[in-house]
């Protein structure tokens, strides 16, 4: 999915204007907890959250996140948009929950990081089934 689609199904803007709307992304993942973005992501991602401080972008860039959406109409701080523009991450921003994002661009065909096998009593990774995953 290219972030120009993104946008159209987010009813999103860019939040750094000089974005590469024909960038790609494979996964899609919403998270508010950092450490999730890093234990349970993969290259390639589209992150989507309620953060909108430099740390979302220093994580983003460890874990090779593509692009980041930030939800619930947020709109992050010069700090932020200096720091990806430097790291070359692009922000986008939508009006809609994180829920409602992330469940729009799943049924638009975005997959998840993945499935958790939750038997063990931990958020332990699923063997892939090569299917959708879950959201």
């Amino acid at each position: 999915m290219t972030l120009a689609e993104v946008l159209a199904i987010l009813e999103g803007q860019l939040a750094l204007a000089d974005a590469d709307l024909e960038m790609k992304v494979e996964y899609g993942c919403g998270a508010d907890l950092m450490s999730d973005v890093l234990a349970f992501t993969h290259a390639g991602t589209l992150l989507l959250t309620g953060l909108a401080n430099p740390q979302v972008v220093r994580t983003a860039e460890m874990a090779g996140i593509r692009a980041i959406v930030f939800v619930r109409g947020k709109t992050p701080p010069p700090e932020t948009v200096a720091l990806a523009r430097d790291k070359g991450i692009p922000l986008l921003a939508t009006r809609y929950t994180l829920y409602e994002s992330c469940g729009r661009l799943y049924a638009h065909g975005l997959q998840s990081c993945g499935l958790f096998d939750l038997s063990h009593g931990a958020a332990a990774r699923a063997p892939e089934r090569g299917t959708r995953a879950g959201a």
